[in-house]
């Protein structure tokens, strides 16, 4: 039984705190906050000890009715290691604190690739993550991408990717950056940071990124082109591909799927908690072959598609169980496939 700490109990957070709670051969020791709002009041209810930073805001914590468990060094101490879902940078800070009191950590993709020694995608490379003391999960298109490259790169030999992605404005609860009454290229330079990150886990593969934000709360859309080199390939090649790899979901319209709106109310009506896919999707009718290339739309969940990978990560670092074994037992845990 491994013991976990998440620090931070934001988007990322609070669904990974819930998928390590589920796990029969993990414990959730708590979960750090900074605010005493009404998620930490959910969070108490669920049972989840809650840990701050300092003193100061265990006080108001307190003067609001909410128990604390103790600080959030103490937390790292009584772990096995730490799961690190703080705000973008704030991550890298507590770097020194994990290294301070000896503890392994992983960090989500809002982070710098060098706060870790390995960037994460657990179907392309788990295996490099075993042992280490630092890993970061990319973040959510980075991981779709590297989920659909690895497949493709394994099932026809993929080649190089160029990819659009029209990316949500913000999350739905993140009221001060939206609504947006604009498509807003972001960046405007080419290549978008996406391709980069791709080859921390993918290395060296040949991919470029083209990326802006649209008026959208729910879901990135990406616009995918691959290609192989030297040989022809078939549809059902890269169907097959695709539909044998692990947290790839084939949709298709015809069955009333053609909006991000759908996906989502996919995922409610199928029970999934908060309306969560951890799956990348490919809408299958979409997928098109001329020659040497292939062509489809492929849809990102912001909020949930890294779940799985922070949970493989925890076995990566301190277990000795493979892989195949782990993926599984997330999977299992999580619905994963989702049915349909």
């Amino acid at each position: 039984m491994r013991r976990v700490f998440v620090n931070g109990y934001g988007v990322i957070g609070r669904r990974v705190a819930d998928a390590i709670a589920r796990q029969t051969d993990m414990e959730l020791i708590g979960i750090g906050k900074t605010k005493a709002d009404y998620k930490a009041r959910l969070a108490a209810v669920k049972g989840y000890r809650i840990y701050v930073p300092s003193e100061k805001e265990a006080q108001a914590f307190s003067s609001l009715g909410i128990e604390v468990a103790g600080l959030t060094a103490d937390a790292v101490r009584a772990s096995d290691v730490t799961i690190d879902a703080t705000p973008d940078g704030v991550g890298a800070k507590n770097l020194s604190l994990y290294r301070e009191l000896g503890k392994p950590a992983i960090f989500q993709g809002g982070e710098e690739a060098d706060v870790g020694e390995v960037s994460f995608v657990a179907e392309c490379n788990y295996d490099q993550a075993r042992g280490r003391r630092y890993v970061r999960v990319v973040s959510c298109n980075t991981t779709g991408l590297c989920r659909v490259i690895n497949a493709l790169v394994k099932g026809i030999g993929l080649g190089s990717a160029r990819v659009v992605i029209a990316r949500r404005a913000a999350d739905p609860e993140e009221v001060s950056k939206g609504p947006i009454n604009a498509i807003v290229l972001d960046p405007v330079e080419v290549p978008s940071h996406h391709a980069d990150d791709v080859r921390t886990v993918i290395k060296g593969f040949d991919i470029v990124t083209m990326a802006m934000k649209v008026p959208n709360t729910q879901v990135h859309i990406h616009s995918f082109i691959g290609r192989v080199s030297g040989q022809s390939i078939t549809r059902d090649q890269v169907i097959e591909a695709l539909a044998s790899s692990r947290r790839i979901l084939l949709l298709e319209s015809k069955v009333g799927f053609k909006s991000t709106a759908s996906l989502i109310e996919l995922a409610r009506e199928a029970g999934r908690p908060r309306g969560d896919l951890y799956e990348v999707v490919v809408w299958r009718d979409s997928i098109s072959v001329s020659g040497n290339e292939v062509m489809f739309f492929m849809g990102v969940h912001q909020e949930a598609i890294v779940v799985p990978e922070n949970v493989d990560a925890v076995r990566a670092l301190v277990t000795d169980v493979p892989y195949r074994e782990s993926a599984s037992r997330t999977d299992a845990s999580l619905g994963i496939p989702l049915k349909l």
